[in-house]
């Protein structure tokens, strides 16, 4: 049976779930790690419970629980990465085509997993869950050290203060700042890309956009990716370990490596992944089932599409809500 503080814990830290799943992926790069250290963060808080004494607001103490979590676990493992972040020049897109699962790739974050976005969404509810879990900001922060990329996340991302980011890493004001200007530094250096549009950004043109886009790969219709492609477009698809740069790479990577030979081989099924459009793209097999192939983030921008992240990953296409196997039509 319920108790009445278990009751009191789940009213006051229930609500905090989703934004502290977007907090604990921005920090590990990793959906499927970030839901496994969420859960460790309410473990840890309900062990607690009883000596919260309210010195700082439940809040600022679920976050400092969930992101000394996260350092924990950062601690013994490698940061995720894209392939653009390997350091190596674009690829032959007629190349063979090199997969390497045991490099702990970036992952996407549906947003099935942290709740759909209500009709009007407060800029807190964006900034916490879905404004800032763009896929190249997340790429960006596993490139920091964990503690600086605490402080920026918590400081630049979530506005928290000062004092407040010292008492959730358990430092200093001092050192707190420290960090953050370091932390910029380095993402400055980076030259972190413009910001991605958010799918509830997204006007009639770029909708249509992404309606054509989803009937062209139906279709197999690659010339008519062209016009739908940024001519400085990238695509990326891990495992595999290439990039590719430009539309007209893009087109021959797809004409000579995608199994798909004609209409009616690929089915798109729309989706959104932090923040931003996506497609779950279901590939018919010989026995005339279509079944999950991949999982691409858009960035749409300028009214192309500026950027794929395509992740050859089924349990993703499950984390997203979806089927391994789509019906007939």
């Amino acid at each position: 049976m319920t108790t009445t503080v278990e009751r009191e814990f789940e009213m006051r830290t229930g609500p905090l779930r989703n934004e502290l799943l977007a907090h604990c992926y921005r920090m590990l790069g990793s959906a499927q790690e970030a839901e496994d250290q969420v859960q460790e963060t309410y473990l840890r808080a309900w062990r607690a419970y009883h000596r919260f004494e309210g010195r700082s607001s439940i809040r600022t103490w679920m976050y400092r629980i969930a992101t000394n979590t996260c350092l924990n676990a950062l601690g013994s493992s490698a940061r995720r990465q894209l392939p653009t972040g390997l350091g190596q020049g674009p690829s032959d897109p007629r190349g063979a085509l090199s997969s390497r699962p045991e490099v702990p790739w970036l992952e996407p974050l549906p947003e099935a997993m942290v709740g759909a976005a209500p009709p009007e969404p407060s800029p807190d509810e964006v900034a916490v869950t879905r404004g800032d879990v763009r896929l190249a900001l997340v790429a960006a922060l596993q490139e920091l050290p964990p503690r600086q990329r605490a402080v920026l996340v918590l400081r630049d991302v979530l506005g928290f203060s000062a004092e407040e980011t010292a008492d959730v890493t358990e430092s200093t004001t001092a050192s707190v700042n420290s960090a953050l200007q370091r932390a910029r530094a380095r993402m400055a250096e980076r030259g972190e890309t413009e910001r991605a549009r958010l799918a509830s950004e997204l006007g009639p043109r770029e909708k249509q956009l992404l309606q054509d886009y989803a009937d062209a790969f139906e279709r197999y219709d690659i010339d008519a990716l062209v016009d739908l492609l940024a001519t400085d477009a990238t695509w990326e698809m891990p495992p595999f370990d290439g990039w590719y740069a430009g539309a007209d790479a893009i087109m021959d990577l797809i004409r000579s490596q995608c199994p798909a030979s004609g209409p009616g081989d690929m089915r798109m099924v729309p989706s959104v992944a932090n923040g931003q459009p996506a497609f779950a793209l279901y590939m018919r097999d010989p026995d005339g089932v279509h079944r999950a192939f991949q999982f691409a983030v858009l960035d749409v921008s300028g009214g192309r599409v500026r950027h794929v992240a395509a992740f050859f990953d089924r349990p993703g296409i499950a984390s997203a809500g979806l089927p391994n196997e789509l019906p007939p039509e």
